[in-house]
């Protein structure tokens, strides 16, 4: 077998980004997630709530089941990154959890109108959701193999603008020959699939499950031609003896303080990015009234800008390291969600609009192109971060902490904004906490030390 070369390693590692961001831009943000808040909402009201109280307890529905997901990827990703160390092979577990995105997402197919299988739904949604983040954990653990210190934060946003730029383009397919708008057409005037789906039964916006299967099953190939696992002889360890090393990794972390606090600050300033990904779409939905084909066009202009300023952030990153990049990507971020919280379809800060008023149109899309930009550059610069706090000996294990910084508090975001939302009243004000997890994950960067920390675990005492 011929050798591959290291450039089209990176190449197939990068297609893991093209090939799994249709999850988060088609399912969890610009189409299924606002076309399950219509359901569920029309659910609510065939109950007798009123149309404001609908809205909210579709929003909360949506909130606790992702802190649900969270709460179980948050447990498990240290645990099967220690295991994944102990055995030395990642390629099974990401063809594993590869199984559980692609079952869930062509399951959301079956998502019936009248909202009477919602929770079957978000069991499937959940399923494909926990896949795709465990097999990140070791995409991600395979970073520090594609190149020195100094080029993987290059490396890591260029993959992000890679996979933003899948992301974009898998959404663009969805809204031209897909999505329904108005009179059963797509934004191009379209029939669904040429006329193959049922626009009555909007059989085009339920494909986007399984085009996200089927776009999966495709782009992955290169990933798993291109990049082979190094030569490891390490012994075939049990769940027990992972377990145990886990222990004591985390044990080991008080010894390593510029890690924790990364590990805590990123646990939460990512979780509010999440939460802003998961509820944007929700969000210009149930507040601006915006239909499922009006999301997507938000999306597409947040997607441009992620692929955009995730190719420059990778570029900063090189130049100044990535702890600036990220400060500067959360101090935007923290800006656009206080505007967007204060403004309404009769209202910004306060100030009474104009009834027919698009300023609320105008201002959701510049921020949702700051969301998209920003968060590309702040994910992007925080696994370069990650990288330079890195054990080399145990990178999985590392990366799973990493992935439990990242998901350990990933309900949070969503049950604060489903608390939030239940006791306002209101799918706007709901999603206030994300500003205080910004703010806390941004004071907690003080104390991180922006070169890394270049001990291992061994060394840890």
């Amino acid at each position: 077998m011929a050798e591959i070369s290291q450039r089209k390693r990176i190449w197939g590692w990068w297609f893991f980004d093209w090939a799994s961001q249709p999850y988060h831009t088609l399912l969890v943000t610009f189409i299924f997630g606002p076309f399950f808040a219509v359901v569920a909402t029309e659910y609510f009201l065939g109950t007798g709530m009123e149309e404001e109280a609908a809205k909210a307890g579709a929003q909360s529905l949506w909130a606790w089941n992702m802190g649900a997901a969270g709460l179980i990827i948050g447990i498990g990703a240290p645990i099967m990154g220690a295991l994944a160390d102990t055995r030395g092979r990642r390629r099974p577990w990401i063809m594993g959890f590869s199984a559980m995105y692609v079952i869930g997402a062509a399951a959301l197919w079956f998502i019936a109108l009248d909202g009477s299988n919602l929770y079957w739904m978000l069991i499937f949604f959940s399923l494909g959701f926990i896949g795709a983040e465990y097999a990140l954990i070791f995409i991600n653990s395979q970073l520090p193999e594609l190149g020195t210190e100094e080029e993987v934060g290059e490396i890591s946003g260029s993959g992000f603008a890679f996979g933003y730029f899948g992301g974009l383009l898998s959404l663009i397919i969805v809204l031209v020959f897909f999505a329904e708008m108005g009179e059963g057409k797509t934004i191009a005037g379209l029939a669904p699939a040429f006329g193959l789906l049922d626009a009555d039964q909007m059989q085009g916006t339920r494909a986007t499950g399984p085009i996200t299967a089927l776009w999966y099953l495709v782009f992955m190939i290169p990933y798993f031609r291109w990049v082979h696992e190094p030569l490891v002889n390490k012994v075939r360890g049990t769940v027990s003896e992972a377990m145990a090393t886990l222990a004591e990794t985390i044990g080991k972390l008080k010894y390593r303080r510029s890690l924790l606090w990364f590990l805590i600050s990123s646990m939460l300033y990512r979780d509010a990015l999440n939460g802003m990904y998961t509820f944007g779409g929700i969000y210009a939905n149930l507040v601006l009234d915006w239909s499922v084909p009006q999301v997507g066009i938000f999306g597409i202009l947040g997607a441009t800008s992620a692929v955009f300023f995730s190719w420059i952030g990778g570029k900063l990153d090189k130049r100044f390291g990535p702890k600036p990049v990220i400060i500067g990507a959360i101090w935007v971020l923290i800006g656009s969600a206080i505007v967007i919280i204060n403004m309404s379809r009769e209202e910004f800060f306060g100030m009474p609009l104009a009834e027919g008023s698009n300023l609320p149109d105008i201002v959701m899309m510049i921020c949702g192109a700051l969301f998209g930009g920003m968060g590309g550059i702040l994910q992007a610069a925080s696994r370069t971060l990650m990288v330079r706090h890195t054990d080399p000996a145990t990178p999985t294990e590392s990366f799973g902490l990493y992935g439990l910084s990242g998901r350990a508090t990933a309900f949070i975001a969503p049950i604060l904004i489903g608390i939030a939302t239940t006791m306002t009243g209101s799918a706007r004000l709901g999603v206030s906490p994300v500003i205080l997890l910004f703010v806390l994950g941004l004071i907690l960067l003080r104390w991180v030390n922006a070169k890394g920390d270049k001990e291992t675990w061994a060394d840890a005492s």
